[in-house]
């Protein structure tokens, strides 16, 4: 794999974004990566913690069909809040996966409507130390430095081994998992690969992505659950355990 490709990372001036290469995970190189953070990201850590909420589960009406994501607080407090921010305000909705490189990850979380994408473009958070591995299923924010994590996630295709363990030593910290629908995720379209321009939908939004890329899969709405709403998996989870 040519490492002038690996190099290119996940921001342009004032964005964040994660590149990723399309590459078998033997020959996956995550140490190239440059970094360029909005205009407001410190690069000190916050002073105060941030206490973990509870366990909340939220559910993503796609193109494709539903998943459902549960999230953990204790993973990574700040991501976990912001996350669930984000949903709460209907960032997502509408959103494209505008990036999909099979065998590693589907990411997504720039907002359709280039206003709501400037005002969400630098409401990053200060990072949260990374405790679970990014394997397959995991859900982790994009990032373009230290403490840049704004609206834009990914969810991992890949299993353990290399690739896992280089986006932890990175700090991408997982806070969340699916738990139902991996196989929706699995057939998320991956045909335009890496190829939307990010500055591009910043700018324009769906308006880009649907003259240039129309057959891109999109969220259609996501919704937090309400905590008696169980998921087809953790009831039968539960049922075994029982059993």
């Amino acid at each position: 794999m040519n490492k002038k490709l690996l190099s290119r990372f996940l921001a342009i001036p004032a964005f964040a974004f994660l590149l990723v290469s399309c590459v078998a995970e033997k020959d996956f190189d995550n140490s190239a990566f440059e970094t360029v953070p909005p205009e407001n990201v410190s690069s000190a850590p916050a002073e105060a913690p941030v206490p973990a909420g509870d366990v909340y589960r939220a559910k993503f009406e796609t193109s494709q069909g539903d998943f459902v994501i549960e999230v953990h607080p204790e993973w990574a407090p700040r991501g976990a809040a912001q996350f669930k921010k984000l949903i709460e305000e209907g960032v997502f909705d509408e959103a494209r996966f505008f990036r999909v490189v099979p065998g590693f990850m589907v990411q997504f979380g720039i907002p359709g409507d280039p206003k709501v994408s400037a005002e969400w473009r630098n409401k990053t958070i200060p990072d949260d130390p990374v405790i679970e591995s990014n394997t397959r299923g995991m859900v982790s924010f994009a990032t373009s430095g230290p403490n840049s994590r704004t609206s834009q996630v990914f969810i991992t295709y890949g299993n353990h081994g290399k690739q896992g363990a280089q986006l932890d030593s990175q700090g991408f910290s997982p806070f969340g998992k699916v738990i139902e629908g991996m196989d929706i995720v699995d057939s998320i379209n991956s045909e335009y690969g890496e190829t939307p321009d990010q500055g591009q939908i910043q700018q324009q939004g769906n308006a880009y992505l649907n003259e240039n890329f129309p057959k891109l899969d999109y969220i259609k709405k996501a919704t937090i659950l309400p905590e008696e709403v169980e998921t087809a998996e953790s009831a039968d989870s539960a049922a075994k355990t029982s059993e």
